[in-house]
């Protein structure tokens, strides 16, 4: 049930974070080029993602036994919440600019203008083809999300609900707005999908290191769920260090103004 719980959060708090930067792009294009032409795009780009993710998760859930099935989705698990968790990291610690959907809906917006429009099967090309490609990169992530999650907790429907509902809530609240969520705490969403990713990526990358052992049976935790919790906390302690240290680590790395710099003759 815990694992059910944990999966729910991380694809439905992963999503809203994709879907509001996937929003912003198909609102700077409808309003600059058209409804009916981002609409298009965004149908075609959410149907690729649902038929992928069928494929994927198909594949998945019934190729691999279970114990190798754990080591990978552990493993994929690591690697993007490690993505996510580094990201937060140097936000926090004030090395990385925070995403301002503001300023990327103004970019949006003055590319859409500075094009000439090109129409093709009653579409603006142009709209069509920018969000196809925007929401469809913006959602692959989330896909695998779903799918690792999904398959290891052999619920890849109730991941794909989860991440639709969050997408559907993310493009009623523009619509409500009419405007580029920006008010949403995107850096603390993906900081707690990070800790989220990670901490379920560790447990379950280190039960499916059992498929090198004989008999190939999953290693037990301690405490059997309850470890998750315990290490997401010790993701965020770790994480709260390297918050503290990375600007002494940047600044140690910068070279000197006064340093001389050498001509290689």
């Amino acid at each position: 049930m815990g694992a059910t719980y944990g999966l729910v959060a991380a694809v439905f708090l992963a999503s809203v974070v994709e879907a509001v930067e996937a929003l912003t792009i198909v609102m700077a294009m409808g309003m600059t080029r058209g409804w009916r032409s981002a609409w298009a795009g965004t149908v075609a780009a959410v149907a690729a993602l649902a038929a992928f993710t069928a494929a994927a998760g198909y594949a998945l859930a019934t190729w691999l036994p279970r114990t190798a099935l754990q080591l990978t989705v552990g493993t994929l698990l690591l690697v993007f919440g490690l993505q996510w968790l580094r990201k937060a990291v140097l936000r926090g610690a004030g090395l990385r600019s925070r995403r301002d959907e503001d300023a990327a809906f103004a970019a949006q917006t003055s590319a859409a203008l500075g094009v000439d429009g090109t129409t093709r099967l009653g579409l603006d090309w142009f709209a069509f083809t920018v969000t196809l490609k925007g929401v469809f990169l913006e959602g692959v992530e989330i896909v695998f999300i779903v799918i690792t999650f999904g398959a290891s907790a052999h619920d890849v429907p109730v991941a794909a609900a989860t991440a639709a509902a969050a997408a559907v809530c993310v493009a009623i609240a523009g619509l409500l707005a009419h405007r580029p969520l920006s008010r949403v705490p995107e850096h603390l969403l993906k900081y707690g999908v990070g800790l989220l990713l990670t901490g379920f990526g560790t447990y379950w990358a280190v039960a499916g290191l059992g498929v090198f052992a004989p008999g190939g049976q999953s290693i037990a935790w301690y405490g059997g769920d309850w470890a998750i919790p315990v290490l997401i906390a010790a993701w965020f302690a770790v994480s709260r260090l390297l918050v503290r240290a990375a600007p002494a680590v940047a600044a140690r790395a910068r070279p000197h103004p006064s340093a001389r710099v050498r001509r290689i003759p």
